[in-house]
């Protein structure tokens, strides 16, 4: 994901001071690097999130080093950083890398509210 998908599918932070989602789905956002040990860990248990969940949840992914404002807009410091996005309230953050289940968890609880 780059800075105008991001305008255009998350949220128009140019326009908006308050958060403003505009997806039609509850989704994930995954910083990450290329370089990054815990982020290379935890992309293929995204890429199977997205598989189960598909049609219910979008899963994105911002590469740190090439959207650099992006990543401060996230306070990104520290990766991988996920923003769990549900339609309709304020994104939550979790840092660091975690196991399926834990992310499983969140989706159902937060962002599914199932």
């Amino acid at each position: 994901m780059n800075k105008q998908m991001f305008v255009d599918r998350v949220f128009d932070y140019n326009t908006h001071q308050d958060w403003m989602y505009k997806g039609d789905k509850p989704a994930i956002i995954d910083f990450y690097a290329d370089w990054c040990g815990p982020c290379r860990m935890t992309t293929p248990i995204m890429k199977e999130l997205a598989k189960e969940y598909d049609g219910q949840i979008v899963v994105y992914k911002v590469n740190v080093d090439k959207e650099r404002e992006l990543a401060a807009l996230f306070n990104a410091t520290s990766i991988p950083l996920f923003v769990f996005i549900p339609l309709n309230d304020q994104p939550q953050l979790f840092r660091g890398a975690a196991d399926k289940a834990t992310y499983k968890k969140v989706i159902d609880d937060f962002l599914l509210k199932q």
